[in-house]
Order: C-alpha cells, then sequence, then structure tokens
C-alpha cells in the first residue's frame, strides 16, 4: 500500500513538477488553475504585442483624403474642358475675331490712299520730259540754296573763331585778372633794393661753386616783375617778416593789389608752407620817406593759386612806390618765398611824362 502511494505520487510528479512555483507559495495563498494561469499568459501577450489597428485606421484615413482630393480635381478639369469647348466660349471667340479683322480693315483703308487721287490717264512722253526736266531745275535751284547756306555757315565758324581767339589773347594780355599790372619789369617796374629784405642765403648748401654767379640758384627779387611762374622760380628771404619796395613805371593810384603763389598741389614737397600769410601794403610818397597804409590782408594757400586784394586808397592817391611788407608766412622756419606781385590800379597824367623811362604798356 504504501509503495503504491509511492508509485502513484512518482506517477503524478511530472504533472506539478514543472510548475515549482506552486510548492513555494505560503500556506493559505489562491490556488491558481492550469487554465488560469493559461489566460493570464495570453492577456500579458497581448498586452506586450503593439496595436496595429492605429496605423490601419491612419493609412485609411489618408487614403480616403487623397481619393476626395484627386475627385474633386478632376471635377474640376472636367468642368474646365466642357466651358472650353461650349458653344459660348466659340461664339465670344468668334466674335472677338470679328472685331479684330474689322479694324484691321478700317486702319488699311485709312493708311492707304484712295486711287481716285491717281492720275487716270497715261502721260505722253513729251509731258514726261517736261515734268522730269522742271523738277531738275528744283533740284539744282535747292543744290544752289545749300551751298549758300553752307558758305553762311562757314563764314560764321570763320567769326566765331576769330571771336574766340581775340577773347583768348585779351585774357592773356589782361594777366588773367582784368586788370592791368604796373608791377611788370617789361613796363619799367623795378625793386628799390635799398628798402627791399636781404635774399635768404642757405649756409648748409652754399657751397665754393655758388659764390659764382653762374652756379648760385638763388633767385633775385626781380623775379616777382616777371610772369613766369612755376615752383621754385621765387624769391626767398630769411624768416617770415620782410618786404620789397616796387618803382613803378609812374605815378599810379593803386586800387588792388595782387599774390601769385603756386598751390601744394604742384610743390615738390606736397605743401606751401613758405608762401606769405598775413601782409600789408604802404604807398610811398615822392621823397621816400611818408608812407600811406593802404590796407592788411591774408593771402589763404587753400584757395585760387591767384588772389586778389581791393586796397583803402580813399580819396584815391596816386604814389611812385608801392611797399609790400610781409607779417608772417604759413609755417615755414627759415625762408618765405614770393612769386609774383602786381599791382594795380590808374595811371596819372603827371606821371606820363615818367613813362619814357619804362617800356611799352
Amino acid at each position: 500500500m504504501g509503495w503504491k502511494l509511492s508509485a502513484e505520487a512518482g506517477a503524478s510528479e511530472p504533472q506539478w513538477a514543472d510548475r515549482p512555483w506552486r510548492g513555494n507559495q505560503p500556506a493559505g495563498s489562491p490556488v491558481v488553475s492550469e487554465e488560469q494561469f493559461d489566460l493570464l499568459s495570453t492577456l500579458d501577450l497581448r498586452q506586450e504585442m503593439p496595436t496595429p489597428r492605429v496605423s490601419k485606421s491612419f493609412l485609411s484615413l489618408l487614403f480616403q483624403v487623397l481619393s476626395v482630393l484627386l475627385s474633386l480635381l478632376g471635377d474640376m478639369l472636367v468642368s474646365v474642358y466642357r466651358e472650353v469647348c461650349s458653344i459660348r466660349f466659340l461664339l465670344t471667340a468668334v466674335s472677338l475675331l470679328s472685331l479684330f479683322l474689322t479694324a484691321l480693315w478700317w486702319g488699311l483703308l485709312c493708311l492707304v490712299p484712295p486711287l481716285e487721287n491717281e492720275p487716270k490717264e497715261m502721260l505722253t512722253l513729251s509731258e514726261y520730259h517736261e515734268r522730269v526736266r522742271s523738277q531738275g531745275q528744283q533740284l539744282q535751284q535747292l543744290q544752289a540754296e545749300l551751298d549758300k547756306l553752307h558758305k553762311e555757315v562757314s563764314s560764321v565758324r570763320a567769326a566765331n573763331s576769330e571771336r574766340v581767339a581775340k577773347l583768348v589773347f585779351q585774357r592773356l594780355n589782361e594777366d588773367f585778372v582784368r586788370k592791368p599790372d604796373y608791377a611788370l619789369s617789361s613796363v619799367g617796374a623795378s625793386i628799390d633794393l635799398e628798402k627791399t629784405s636781404h635774399d635768404y642765403e642757405d649756409a648748409t648748401t652754399a657751397y665754393f661753386w655758388n659764390r659764382f654767379s653762374f652756379w648760385n640758384y638763388a633767385r633775385p627779387p626781380t623775379v616777382i616783375l616777371e610772369p613766369d611762374v612755376f615752383p621754385g622760380n621765387c624769391w626767398a628771404f630769411e624768416g617770415d617778416h620782410g618786404q620789397v619796395v616796387i618803382r613803378l613805371p609812374g605815378r599810379v593810384q593803386l586800387s588792388d593789389i595782387t599774390l601769385q603763389h603756386p598751390p601744394p598741389s604742384v610743390a615738390h614737397t606736397g605743401k606751401a608752407n613758405s608762401a606769405p600769410r598775413d601782409f600789408a601794403v604802404y604807398g610811398l610818397q615822392v621823397d621816400d620817406k611818408t608812407e600811406v597804409f593802404l590796407g592788411k590782408f591774408t593771402f589763404d594757400v587753400e584757395k585760387s593759386e591767384i588772389q586778389t586784394f581791393h586796397l583803402q586808397n580813399d580819396p584815391p592817391m596816386a604814389f611812385p612806390k608801392v611797399k609790400i611788407q610781409i607779417l608772417s608766412n604759413w609755417g615755414h622756419p627759415h625762408f618765405t618765398c614770393l612769386y609774383r606781385v602786381r599791382a594795380h590800379g590808374t595811371r596819372t597824367s603827371d606821371g606820363a611824362g615818367d613813362s619814357a623811362t619804362g617800356g611799352p604798356h
């Protein structure tokens, strides 16, 4: 009996040996049957697997939307095709074409000259020759008028060229300021060396050869009375204070003084710091002692290279000499350069006899 029980126990062992968790459960815990265990495992597997229903529903919805759009597009294309092929469209096109042809026809009728203006009968040979001869005479007359007009235009051009040339020479003779210059050496002006500052002498460049006149590059003060103005052709005196006294060709009622200095753009150093800045003008009487103040001015190197200054000579007085006193320059520490000085005014009758000592003007 006991053997049978053990045998039965051994026979029934394979039914529960593969489920060891049953023997490990504590006493009093609920017993789970095999069917319930299979159901629980099936539910767990369903929870772990992804649900394909959402993706299938989304694809179906997308296909439905696309089908609706394609159907609408097809309906639109069909409606357009029907409208194009409709009788209304054909009638409209025919009416517009007829209007265009009508307008084109009326335009051609207006542009083309009517045939009624054409000669109805043919010209004879003699009439044809006569017409050709009359037209030839008209052409000859037109050619003669053209030649006459060409000669008149040529004469006008020549007259204008001569007038322009005269104006150019007049401006040249007027020394570019449209005023007569009485400080020209060619009309008799000169420098009073006794009352003029000494020339600048550079000790660093005073070589032995420069003591000879033909090797000396320093320019005398008479250079300010010449019309040749180019960089370096100036009279230099030492420092920024100096004066020059110009002996005029006669007694002149001075009205203006003009100073000229090359602009910095043509200077080799790129600047014009040796140009005079502040200066005063005096008229000297015959005794060389009485000086009449005619004004104080400033030469601006940033402006034109030729600057004219109106003198304070009121009432107008005639002077045989004029003094230019330089009060400062534009920053050169060693010397100041004068290129050209011009004196403008009116020559008095009592100085007409002195013109014999001067040149023509």
